[in-house]
């Protein structure tokens, strides 16, 4: 028997993240913003008393998503809705540069690995208020951290799904965010390139039929596949770097010990899918994964037997 060990940070309400995922999409924030606060977030409890905790996977589950766009009547688009904030000294508002943001709430699923006498530092109650303590000082995707409910801590056998069901359904109602990149490479490996293959399962087609009264009836609807099934809700989501440069130095560069380069994003297709559907927690975790021969940095999920590759169009 394994034993997966949970700390659940429950309704993190989050203002002001930022939105720009990747430099062509907005929507939800980066993987590589939620999985750099778990990191930070590690840093801070190491350094806090509890030196062997190290946070290895983490699921996001999105509760609301509000996006701070603008559509007035007879826009094609929708505006992104800009602030000025603080006023400059002599109460003016500031000139601002665009950028997208969104209020969020999610619940963050990590798992964690550590020593025995670090674990029985941790059953103390004074670790709530250790990690409390921290998460009032920290930024999430670059949003401000408003409020969370108390974290938790959980220990599940690996082997147990009603177990790992329990834990998915305390989250409900939510959406836990899954990779789909597996929709990527089916399509590209019958032709399409990269951006393509993105677009064709974010488009919505319209089309129409006309009845024998000759009524013309409209329908929209992304893609199916060739049995009618549909693949979820499909999002596109930034999942790490590719490196264009090689290693080497730059002029102030934030870390003197680190090399530095240059890297662009990487963009594929994700689902957000309701936590009560999650098998197994695998589904919903992701990982770092470094590929230094294809310069690729990233973060991924296992590829897991049970996942679903069509559903029945619920969520």
């Amino acid at each position: 028997m394994s034993v997966r060990r949970l700390l659940v940070l429950p309704h993190l309400k989050i203002h002001n993240a930022n939105a720009l995922s990747s430099p062509f999409t907005i929507g939800f924030p980066a993987m590589t913003a939620w999985l750099g606060f778990v990191h930070a977030l590690q840093r801070k409890l190491n350094a806090a008393g509890y030196p062997s905790l190290d946070l290895v996977a983490t699921g996001v589950i999105s509760h609301q998503c509000n996006l701070q766009t603008f559509q007035g009547p007879g826009d094609f688009v929708h505006s992104i809705i800009g602030t000025g904030n603080p006023l400059d000294k002599e109460g003016n508002r500031s000139a601002f540069i665009e950028e997208a943001r969104c209020h969020l709430d999610v619940s963050l699923l990590i798992e964690y690995q550590a020593d025995e006498e670090t674990q029985q530092l941790m059953r103390q109650p004074d670790f709530i208020e250790v990690i409390s303590h921290q998460l009032m000082r920290m930024k999430v995707a670059g949003g401000d951290l408003q409020a969370f409910e108390l974290p938790l801590l959980q220990v599940l056998d690996d082997s147990d799904e009603v177990a790992q069901g329990k834990v998915m359904r305390s989250l409900m109602p939510g959406f836990a965010l899954i990779e789909r990149r597996e929709l990527m490479q089916q399509a590209m490996e019958q032709g399409a390139d990269a951006l393509d293959a993105l677009l064709e399962y974010l488009t919505i087609h319209h089309h129409c039929t006309e009845d024998n009264d000759g009524n013309v009836i409209w329908k929209s609807q992304r893609k199916v596949d060739g049995d009618g099934d549909k693949p979820g809700w499909i999002v596109p989501i930034a999942t790490g770097f590719q490196g264009i440069s090689e290693l080497g130095e730059a002029k102030n560069q934030r870390d003197p010990n680190i090399p530095h380069r240059f890297a662009e994003s990487i963009v594929t297709l994700g689902e957000f899918r309701m936590a009560h559907r999650i098998k197994q927690l695998d589904e919903v975790l992701w990982r770092y994964h470094t590929d230094l021969n294809k310069n690729l940095y990233l973060c991924q999920q296992a590829q897991t037997e049970s996942k679903e590759t069509a559903n029945d169009g619920f969520y």
